[in-house]
This record gives structure tokens, C-alpha cells and sequence, in this order.
């Protein structure tokens, strides 16, 4: 569904889309797996695409995620990839690890704000709203498709459009095509 208020077919996007977000909220809230190619799709929605990307994070020494990186990057992302680090160890030895793109998402926004806009955000994070304002102050219009399940009620009313993901045409892979075991836990 195109939202007809903003949207002309000249506008320059930018898809930022955090794997592990969307990967964790459709596997605990709907056993699936999300169809990348069908959110970049209804991301561009018929406008000029200047860059998508997808962040991706990996264990160390994992190769599971690599067919998942390489359809990414077949359908059209640019694919950023970031190893789980140790943050440290519970007192009973649990080593608790660490993999978080926001400062990355944050900073290729800004590194793209002046040949965009339009940015679409594909996570529910609502630690995104401060950066997401600030691109609207400068006249970006921005949009968010993530699961309403797991997206931060500020991040909602603070952009121009909301999409809930599974409201969008094929938003999920086929249960036999599922080819992302999940490269990290939150």
C-alpha cells in the first residue's frame, strides 16, 4: 500500500534494515522468516533506490549466515557484517556477548542524509527516533516497516509512515525456503 501523501516517484531512498531485529521479532512472534526481497520491494515502492543495506551479526567462526549474506546481497543490499564480541562473564562463567549495529545504521544515515529523501528504517528500535528526527528537521521523510509486536510505540509516532511488516505483499519466506538459523541471540 503506497501512502499517496509524500510519495512521488523521484524521491532518492535510502534502506536501512537491521536483520537481527526483524529476524528475532518474526521468529518469536509468527515462527517465520522474513522475505527481505518483498521488504525492499515495498521499501522502494517504484522510487529511485540510492543504497539498501542490511546489517547483519555473526558469531566468530560461524559460517551459517553465509548463504543468508550472499541472497542479501543477490536481491539488491549492500551487506555490512559485525562478529558478536565478549562483553564479559557472569559470576557463574556465562559469557554474555555483544553485536549491535545502531551507532552503524545511525552513521550511514547521516553519511547519506544529503542524497536522500526518503529513509526507511527496517527495525522497531526505538533507540532510532533521536537520529530519525534529526533527518526530518532537515526535510527527509522517513518510514519504518518492522512488527508492531516489538516496535517501540515512540518510534511509531515519531515517523511518517508506519508499516506493520506482515501488512505488506509476501512479507515471509515460504516455510521450506527458511535458510537463516540465526546468527546471534539479543
Amino acid at each position: 500500500m503506497k501512502d499517496s501523501l509524500g510519495w512521488h516517484p523521484t524521491q532518492r531512498v535510502g534502506v536501512f534494515v537491521d536483520t537481527q531485529n526483524l529476524y528475532h521479532s518474526a521468529r518469536d512472534y509468527y515462527e517465520r522468516t522474513v522475505n527481505f526481497a518483498s521488504l525492499l520491494n515495498y521499501a522502494v515502492a517504484g522510487r529511485q533506490l540510492v543504497r539498501a543495506t542490511a546489517y547483519v551479526v555473526e558469531r566468530d567462526g560461524d559460517t551459517s549466515a553465509w548463504p543468508f549474506i550472499y541472497k542479501l546481497s543477490t536481491i539488491g543490499y549492500r551487506v555490512r557484517r559485525m562478529t558478536l564480541q565478549l562483553h564479559h562473564t557472569t559470576d557463574d562463567g556465562k559469557p554474555i556477548y555483544e553485536g549491535n549495529w545502531d551507532m552503524g545504521i545511525a552513521a550511514d544515515m547521516v553519511r547519506l542524509m544529503h542524497t536522500l529523501d526518503v529513509v526507511v528504517l527496517g527495525s522497531g528500535d526505538g533507540d532510532f527516533v533521536e537520529i530519525l528526527e534529526v533527518l526530518m528537521e532537515r526535510g527527509i521523510r522517513v518510514e519504518v516497516v518492522a512488527f508492531k509486536e516489538t516496535t517501540a510505540q515512540k518510534l511509531i509516532d515519531a515517523v511518517d509512515k508506519f508499516t506493520h511488516l506482515p501488512d505488506i505483499p509476501d512479507p515471509f519466506m515460504p516455510q521450506r525456503e527458511r535458510s537463516y538459523p540465526g546468527a546471534s541471540e539479543k
